[in-house]
């Protein structure tokens, strides 16, 4: 984290629960700097209303997202915002981006390629069954599962990614020192050391209900496809499936029981044209190049031939075995690259298909 960071944190603190005034702005001025030094008649002529005009002058925004800043630093937590580097290149071209994320665990996680697996809180077991083995089919070949870490379908996605020593990464519809739901906090750990968790809400945003749908949008800008496992007729899963298509991205659907209410959505979805998935590679066939292409050479046949490693992708490569994880620390004690550099390094293998993740920080070569 760094003090630069710091004129994001104020915007997203004084315009954040209104993303029409955020757009505005952001249109208006080159950089957050700019606006928070905007005088207040410049800001209410662009039709900010007095509220957040008096919120984005005021002398105590600074003292406000320093504190927040501090607490962030303090809880090891990661601050991504709009001008940074590791932003999401896939969520920058959604709408409405979110300017600030705050990020437990993995900052590299969000670069996917990533699909997104959501659905109803009260699923069957079913539609469980198989949001776990969908999530764990596609994590186990590198693919980044996303949800949104509720009950239920969301909660099965994480889980079938974790098992197979995958990667997840969940955005909440609260800041973290809210969590919810509460059951989910020991998943929210397991999360934070395999992946990520995001919030674009400050640490005490309290879950409130218009919360969710609008993280929904991060939900799918994150991803190359949505699938919606069981959804009733009014679901904050089949928002998430509008937002997708919305932004250019693949809708998805799971068959499920005519007789069942939560079916209703799902099926409605695949009437409407959706894809229908059975299993990964009905999903993989959606994907754009090369995901699809390198995830479906995979599938039968002999392995695809080995791409050209560098020196240092190779040096990595050369140490890990098929069998027997290899631990992160002893992978840079036997390189001598750094440890940034060395996840970078094992990100790009990983998403090229050459080696997994095996549980914990540890690696291996894929067979």
């Amino acid at each position: 984290m760094s003090d630069s960071q710091l004129p994001w944190l104020e915007l997203n603190l004084a315009l954040g629960d209104s993303l029409r005034f955020l757009r505005v702005v952001l249109d208006r001025y080159r950089t957050p700097a700019e606006a928070l030094a905007a005088p207040a008649l410049e800001l209410r002529s662009l039709g900010l209303d007095e509220e957040h005009v008096d919120l984005l002058t005021s002398p105590a925004l600074l003292g406000r997202a320093q504190e927040e800043f501090d607490r962030l630093r303090r809880k090891g937590y990661s601050l991504v915002t709009f001008e940074d580097g590791g932003y999401p290149a896939a969520l920058k071209d959604i709408f409405d981006p979110p300017c600030v994320l705050t990020c437990a665990g993995l900052v590299e996680a969000l670069r996917g390629p990533a699909v997104a697996i959501v659905g109803t809180r009260n699923p069957t077991p079913y539609g469980t069954a198989v949001a776990e083995r969908l999530a764990g089919d596609l994590a186990s070949r590198g693919i980044v599962i996303v949800s949104g870490m509720a009950l239920g379908i969301d909660t099965a996605a994480h889980r079938g990614a974790l098992k197979e020593g995958g990667r997840t990464v969940a955005v909440l519809g609260s800041g973290f020192n809210r969590m919810y739901p509460r059951e989910n906090r020991r998943l929210f750990e397991s999360i934070r050391e395999a992946g990520a968790a995001v919030s674009e809400f400050p640490l005490d945003a309290e879950p409130i209900s218009w919360n969710f749908p609008r993280r929904n949008r991060i939900i799918s800008g994150l991803s190359l496809a949505v699938v919606v496992v069981e959804a009733a007729e009014r679901s904050g899963a089949l928002i998430t499936a509008s937002f997708a298509l919305d932004q250019g991205r693949e809708a998805m659907a799971v068959p499920g029981n005519v007789t069942s209410s939560v079916s209703r959505g799902t099926n409605g979805l695949l009437r409407q044209g959706a894809r229908l998935v059975e299993g990964w590679e009905d999903v993989a066939e959606e994907l754009p190049s090369p995901w699809r292409e390198t995830l479906l050479r995979r599938k039968e046949g002999p392995p695809a031939p080995l791409p050209l490693l560098n020196e240092k992708e190779a040096a990595v490569f050369g140490l890990l075995a098929v069998d027997t994880p290899t631990p992160v620390d002893e992978l840079v004690e036997r390189t001598g690259v750094s440890v940034t550099e060395l996840l970078t390094l094992l990100l790009d293998l990983e998403f090229r298909g050459l080696i997994r993740r095996g549980p914990g920080p540890y690696y291996l070569r894929r067979p």
